[in-house]
């Protein structure tokens, strides 16, 4: 599994149409609907803003898309066809459509909302996928040092943190490096 960690934009103007393929990572639903928000507030007068998007979560990999008005299949699917090709996940991928008065046909609306996520993904630096987990820790003042450098060794980092009597940090690092802060615990 892949993921990407900013976004990318493709454009093309296709029998007068101007299509634009967008990805963007996003952690979850609410980021994926952030973005949509965004992205209509970018493009008011566009006639379709299709959209895919493939979320890990606790559960599995949850994936949605939707046609945005065009005919059946023709816009959606093609999209989210591209990020499981790439086995992409925390992405939305989106394309935008000013339509240029050409009907472009059931086929070619199919290929020219493919052509454009596909090649918004080609653009993209793709990373794999690090599982990630969330931990809390309550340190001693003098331990603080020595905790930041372990962190800092697996790559993970401090979410949250609140200095009182003793430190309570909330930490993310990758999973399998769990076992390298146990000693903290």
């Amino acid at each position: 599994m892949f993921t990407i960690s900013q976004s990318y934009t493709f454009e093309e103007i296709l029998k007068k149409s101007r299509f634009i393929g967008f990805i963007a990572p996003c952690e979850n639903e609410q980021a994926v609907i952030a973005e949509l928000k965004n992205q209509h507030l970018l493009h008011p007068h566009a006639n379709h803003i299709a959209f895919a998007y493939r979320l890990k979560t606790d559960s599995g990999i949850i994936y949605r898309f939707n046609d945005a008005g065009e005919p059946s299949g023709t816009a959606g699917k093609p999209i989210l066809q591209h990020l499981e090709g790439k086995n992409l996940i925390n992405t939305v991928a989106i394309v935008i459509r000013y339509f240029g008065g050409v009907k472009l046909g059931a086929g070619g609306l199919t290929r020219a909302y493919s052509h454009a996520v596909k090649q918004a993904i080609e653009l993209a630096i793709l990373h794999p996928h690090i599982e990630m987990t969330t931990l809390n820790f309550t340190l001693d003042y003098e331990q603080f040092q020595l905790f930041e450098y372990a962190l800092k060794k697996v790559e993970g980092k401090i979410v949250e943190q609140n200095f009182a009597g003793q430190i309570q940090l909330t930490v993310k690092l990758p999973t399998k490096d769990v076992i390298a802060l146990s000693s903290f615990q």
